[in-house]
Formats: C-alpha cells, structure tokens, sequence
C-alpha cells in the first residue's frame, strides 16, 4: 500500500465516523424533544401534588412511572380525562399498575 492509499482509506474512516457522530446527535435531539413534550403535556393534565408524586415514584420505581405516563397520555388522546388528574385519581392508578402488595408475615415460635 502506498501513501496515497492509507490517506485514501483514513478520509473514509473519519468521514463514517463523522456521520455516525452526526446521526447519534440528531437521535439525542430527537428524544430530548420528545422528553419536553411529555413533560409539557403531563403539566397541562395533572395537578402540582400528582406531578411531584409521579416524581417521587419515579425514583423509586421509574418503570412505573414510565407506565403511568404513557397511560396518562393515552387517556388524553382518547378524550377520557375531564380536568386535571388529581393526587387521588394517581393513587388509584398506581394501585391498578401495581396490584395488590404482597403482605409478609413473620410467625415465631
């Protein structure tokens, strides 16, 4: 291989290189906008007490929280929700996602 060659293929290398740094920042973008969205979207439909409840939940669980969003959105687009979702109304959501809670007891002898 000569000179011209190995300059040849180093071009092509960095040129996919480029382009896959470009593709993976308009991927980034993309989903950061549709993150602004479903934030914007869950302002309009819940109350300041049920959006701080989801947040809490989705520290401690956020496939849940992902799951109730996605339900919440849902229901907006069907027209299903009237007003704004309260700390109630996420409650009893939570609790139809989640089931019911295994209780453990403990017996000693």
């Amino acid at each position: 291989m000569d000179e011209e060659e190995l300059e040849k293929i180093k071009k092509q290398k960095l040129q996919q290189l480029k382009e896959q740094s470009e593709a993976s920042e308009e991927q980034e973008r993309s989903e950061e906008q549709f993150e602004a969205q479903k934030k914007a979207i869950l302002r309009q439909l819940m109350t300041p007490e049920a959006r701080e409840r989801l947040g809490r939940v989705r520290v401690a669980r956020p496939e849940i929280a992902e799951n109730i969003e996605s339900q919440i959105i849902m229901l907006a687009q069907r027209g299903a929700i009237q007003g704004k979702i309260t700390d109630k109304t996420l409650k009893e959501l939570l609790k139809k996602i989640t089931g019911k809670k295994k209780d453990i007891n403990i017996k000693r002898r």
